[in-house]
């Protein structure tokens, strides 16, 4: 019987190769929020990535079905795998039973990087929603997936949660097979990846962005070789009392490759810096941002670590989680994503590369060179070439279908705004539907590009123009955190006597709520147009434009801010003699 083919559509429009190097990533457990909920939070960053929200439908296979493979990057076909008989619904990165992974990749030694395998990391966290059930059964997951099929990508870390635990993640492929005088691999070398997880305590807030942030951990009974059989594997990841596991080869291939002494103790084995060291680059660029994430949650703990971030003094690591001075809600997260440093030495509203009015924005590249000496722009949580966002919210307390929301924005994580897509959702509205523009199309009805015109806008005049975006974005995150907690009780009881019609309300929920976010942002930009038009800053009362009382109305002369006296003397500087008044 010939066999059955079936598709995972990895939902992207992808023109050119795309380099998603670039995220970030703050996980949140149940005691460190102030709900009870668990939270992770991830920014896709790229400059050719359009935003979206994905979905995949449950569905049932028949035996034999085969599922393709898409690398997520690019969309290339990479190969086949078996599909499994059951798949769940997924929407963006959560499942409908409450489990959420994120990503960022760190890349990691070079010789590393070639593929051995069919597994990318997009189609690692896209496959493994539509099969698991739990963070414990996704570690389980991706650690078959990459033993059966190979990798195929560079180093990353994984942020998995579910309505109980947050883990981080992180792995790195084996490159080329190794091998001997006969051309066979040798002994100790497989296809896949090395890996490590860590259940993070509770109470505790962690987070990556691509750097790998996980460096000794504890071992079981001083083996290394803990999950050598699937029997094994088992009974320790599904006791609750093991918090961290890892490949049976993690440190041996590392000895094999000649990356780790054979003689070193294991108990010294650091994963980050023997397969990812950090340099420079890694700690300014990556480091820094959960650095800074970590600061607002705890200053007192993180100021020490402020060179860390800096890159100035690498030795000093920063903890892989802390714990907050106060209890984290989803809003606190979806401003940790807003963060360009305000406040720290690294604050990038206040150079000159921020213009005169306090653009906290760089054009690429990060790293130039003037007269010989290097020099960077700073890479902040928020930036500029964000294709998508998100806040993944899990509420033990509540069903799936409405426990699991995946708050969803698309563009520059500051000055977008997360709308509340349930877990459950039959549906994707159609501003955020696969298809609905692109990054070379635009679309009238599109979130991406209606948000992406209200913060290109807002660059050009950015210290007075973000606080009308700031505005909206706390009226309608604030009103919707606000109304999905009173329709609490009536959903709940709905669902125990309906589950298809609570999901058909949630599903009209969401789609309310994007179309109403999306119409609003499309009026603030013609709002913000006016008002700013030609640099100038019309004046207002009540609400409404002031305007002469003539009997041909205009609008009353408009409002023309100096520039700082800061800027001036720059301006003064670089060509004074040529635009000094002469008497």
């Amino acid at each position: 019987m010939k066999k059955l083919i079936l598709s995972v559509v990895i939902l992207f429009v992808t023109a050119n190769f795309m380099q998603t190097f670039a995220c970030t990533n703050f996980i949140v457990t149940k005691g460190a929020s102030k709900d009870g909920s668990l939270m992770v939070s991830y920014s896709a960053d790229a400059h050719t990535l359009y935003g979206e929200l994905y979905h995949w439908p449950a569905a049932t296979y028949p035996p034999g079905a085969m599922l393709d493979v898409i690398e997520w990057d690019s969309g290339i076909k990479l190969g086949q795998i078996p599909q499994v008989a059951q798949t769940y619904n997924v929407v963006g990165n959560m499942n409908e039973w409450q489990v959420c992974i994120a990503e960022t990749t760190y890349g990691g030694l070079k010789e590393l990087e070639t593929p051995n395998g069919i597994m990318d990391y997009g189609s690692l966290i896209y496959i493994t929603l539509q099969r698991v059930k739990s963070a414990r059964e996704a570690i389980k997951c991706i650690a078959d997936l990459l033993d059966n099929h190979g990798y195929a990508s560079s180093g990353e870390s994984f942020s998995i949660i579910d309505k109980n635990e947050a883990w981080i993640m992180e792995l790195i492929g084996k490159g080329e097979p190794m091998l001997d005088a006969k051309g066979k691999p040798v002994k100790g070398w497989t296809k896949g990846a090395v890996w490590v997880a860590r259940l993070i305590p509770d109470g505790y807030v962690s987070g990556h962005a691509n750097q790998a942030r996980i460096t000794t951990f504890p071992l079981a009974n001083g083996r290394t070789s803990i999950t050598n059989t699937h029997k094994q594997f088992n009974t320790l990841l599904y006791n609750p009392e093991v918090t961290t596991i890892y490949s049976w080869d993690v440190i041996s291939f590392a000895r094999l490759k000649g990356l780790y002494p054979k003689d070193a103790p294991d108990a010294e084995f650091s994963f980050s810096d023997i397969y990812a060291p950090v340099d420079f680059g890694a700690a300014r660029f990556c480091e820094a941002r959960v650095w800074a994430g970590f600061y607002r949650l705890n200053q007192e703990l993180m100021a020490p670590y402020e060179k860390y971030a800096r890159g100035e003094d690498l030795k000093n690591r920063m903890p892989l989680w802390i714990k907050p001075v106060e209890k984290v809600d989803v809003r606190k997260v979806m401003i940790l994503m807003r963060d360009h440093y305000e406040g720290t030495s690294m604050d990038m509203t206040k150079d000159l590369g921020a213009g005169p009015f306090e653009c906290p924005y760089r054009w690429r590249p990060m790293r130039w060179e003037i007269d010989g000496q290097e020099y960077i722009h700073e890479r902040a949580t928020a930036t500029h070439q964000t294709g998508f966002s998100f806040v993944g919210q899990t509420r033990s307390q509540y069903p799936d279908a409405f426990g699991g929301i995946l708050w969803f924005g698309v563009d520059d994580a500051a000055s977008t705004c997360y709308v509340p897509m349930f877990c459950c959702i039959t549906e994707i509205p159609l501003p955020f539907r696969v298809g609905n523009g692109s990054m070379i199309e635009y679309s009238t009805t599109s979130a991406f590009w209606a948000f992406t015109k209200v913060s290109n806008f807002a660059y050009t005049r950015y210290n007075a123009m973000i606080k009308h975006i700031n505005e909206r974005q706390d009226k309608w995150e604030n009103k919707s955190i606000e109304e999905i907690n009173k329709m609490a009780p009536q959903i709940v009881e709905l669902y125990n006597k309906d589950r298809n019609q609570a999901i058909a309300q949630l599903t009209n929920f969401s789609n309310q709520r994007a179309h109403e976010v999306v119409d609003d942002w499309n009026r603030l930009f013609e709002y913000l147009l006016v008002k700013y038009h030609d640099g100038n800053i019309k004046k207002e009362k009540d609400g409404k434009f002031i305007t002469n009382e003539s009997a041909n109305p205009q609008v009353v002369f408009p409002e023309q801010p100096l520039y700082p006296e800061r800027w001036y003397r720059m301006i003064i500087q670089d060509c004074g003699d040529n635009i000094r008044v002469r008497e």
